[in-house]
């Protein structure tokens, strides 16, 4: 029995465009499954090397859930601007309330790989706050996960 693996080259690389609506969806959760659909792990072609991944459209950003009371007082997302007393603090609420696109996009880059690739497969997402986004000409098709919730 000869089993042998293929590695795609960059030409054989076929991308999909997919829309996801995080209204009531846990945030963790769908981070992990949306950094999954970026990497392309969903996909038996699976090439770690090469970003073989599909683009997503992440819409209702600013109604994600999150679990437990005090999370969103307790959990906080730091910066550093590089010089002295430059650290910058925001709450898991604040971040809701002002900033949901970013909330989203620090979320998901905290699950994909750092580095070149990473950078490379981070350009694919793009995360609206509200239900209208830019990429209605892609024709995208809507992507739901059975662990979320979805059917």
């Amino acid at each position: 029995m000869n089993r042998q693996t293929t590695n795609l080259k960059k030409e054989e690389i076929t991308r999909k465009w997919y829309i996801v609506d995080a209204k009531d969806k846990p945030l963790g959760r769908l981070a992990s499954e949306i950094a999954i659909v970026l990497m392309g792990k969903d996909k038996p072609s699976y090439t770690p090397n090469q970003d073989c991944g599909d683009y997503v459209i992440v819409i209702n950003a600013s109604k994600v859930s999150v679990s437990g009371t005090n999370k969103p007082i307790n959990k906080k997302y730091y910066n550093v601007s590089g010089y002295n007393g430059g650290l910058r603090t925001r709450t898991l609420k604040e971040m809701l309330e002002k900033y949901p696109c970013e909330l989203m996009e620090r979320v998901v880059w905290g699950m994909i790989p750092k580095g070149r690739l990473g950078r490379q497969i981070y350009k694919k997402l793009f995360v609206y706050a509200d239900e209208n986004h830019k990429q209605g000409a892609q024709n995208p098709t809507p992507l739901t996960f059975k662990s979320l919730g979805g059917k």
